[in-house]
């Protein structure tokens, strides 16, 4: 082959938009209509960014035409610098914080400045896998510590100790859990901020989904609990806001600062490398964060979120073969097909199949870095409507394997 890749990209994958969705692409383009449950768009079902936040960017393009500071705007910074104050995290600073093309970017961006060939990052299993190969892209190895299914995905605080090598710089931690529904408890946040603490690691949160939660569970910042490492809490306007298209997300430093100097400069020239991130989405960051939060309608008893999973639930109740550890957070559920019952089960297989038979479009689980090939994982963003067909389809498939 004459044009061959990086062997940098070994490992690498993102199922999510990998080959069942170039596949649904092509059958697409052949007249049907798929339902694509695999990626948590909320403008693809239907949802609105608040209007707010749109007459926000409105009001401010004649000062969006130039490039920012490349940490970004200062009324975007320090609107994350107040929310993270009323959460308890009182020495976070303007000039620790960078806004980036969506968090995607800064998770990058951030592993980048941070790692050598051969260092290690503590990344939880089931993951979201732009962590893992973000981590592999930039030289460094992904170890995975288990989230067992016994434990309601909560982290194994046991495992997470025994991972940790001279090797190791960082630990992830995605709470709310992408793609488990998992929010983390205390005590489980606790116990890690301790690992990180007593090995000098950093802590890298990835809490896009804060504001997505269910059922009376408590979302925790984790910078909450983190003084004597360096913590980066990393959110954005595209869950919460449903503004996936304005690309806004920001990485915000906190804990022990003074040591990360050389750190931060390193995210800072790279942030510079790249001139600086969309300024139009960022004028949006201030009204949102400061405004009526709207998900929580969106998310209480009787709100479109909160019926949709609720249609995923009963489903799966009636299945003969599914089972579910119930989503307390974030947009997905993530479904386990019982193995005593169907045996020969593979997830990538059904996929296929229920894609090319059914027309529905999920993500298998292996594709989160999760060794077990019997889960998949579906979004809660269709109306329960159309949940309760996909979820005839998957039951019609399974009856036929």
């Amino acid at each position: 082959m004459r044009y061959k890749p990086s062997n940098s990209l070994n490992g690498v994958k993102y199922e999510i938009r990998g080959r069942l969705a170039s596949k649904a692409y092509e059958l697409e383009h052949k007249g049907y209509e798929i339902i694509q449950m695999n990626i948590g768009n909320p403008g693809a079902f239907g949802f609105r960014t608040p209007e707010t936040m749109r007459q926000a960017i409105i009001e401010n393009m004649a000062n969006s035409e130039a490039y920012c500071h490349q940490k970004g705007i200062f009324s975007a910074r320090e609107a994350v610098v107040m929310q993270q104050q009323e959460r308890g995290i009182t020495e976070m600073r303007a000039e620790n914080i960078f806004m980036g093309n969506g968090v995607s970017e800064l998770i990058d961006l951030c592993l980048r400045a941070l790692l050598n060939n051969g260092d290690e990052v503590l990344i939880p299993s089931p993951d979201y896998p732009l962590w893992t190969a973000s981590v592999i892209l930039n030289g460094g190895r992904a170890v995975h510590y288990p989230c067992p299914k016994e434990n309601n995905f909560q982290p194994s605080i046991d495992a997470l100790k025994g991972l940790i090598t001279d090797k190791t710089r960082a630990i992830v931690i995605i709470n709310p859990n992408n793609p488990t529904g998992a929010v983390y408890d205390k005590e489980h946040l606790q116990a890690i901020a301790k690992l990180a603490e007593e090995h000098n690691l950093i802590v890298f949160s990835d809490e896009i989904y804060d504001k997505v939660i269910f059922d009376g569970a408590e979302f925790i910042p984790m910078a909450t609990f983190i003084k004597n490492t360096l913590c980066c809490t990393m959110s954005g306007l595209s869950k919460a806001y449903r503004a996936c298209g304005y690309r806004v997300g920001w990485a915000a430093f906190s804990g022990n600062i003074k040591e990360a100097c050389e750190y931060l400069k390193a995210v800072e020239l790279l942030a510079s490398l790249r001139l600086c991130s969309n300024v139009l989405g960022q004028w949006a960051v201030q009204t949102a964060l400061g405004g009526v939060q709207s998900i929580k309608c969106l998310v209480g008893k009787g709100g479109r979120l909160y019926e949709s999973r609720k249609a995923i639930i009963n489903a799966v109740q009636k299945s003969q073969y599914l089972k579910l550890v119930k989503p307390m957070g974030a947009m997905y559920a993530f479904i386990e097909v019982d193995k005593e019952k169907l045996t020969s089960f593979d997830d990538y297989d059904f996929a296929l199949k229920l894609l090319e038979e059914k027309h529905v479009l999920l993500a298998p689980g292996s594709s989160f870095n999760f060794d077990a090939n019997n889960y998949f994982r579906v979004t809660i963003l269709p109306s329960s409507d159309i949940i309760s067909d996909v979820f005839e389809r998957i039951e019609d498939t399974l009856s036929l394997s």
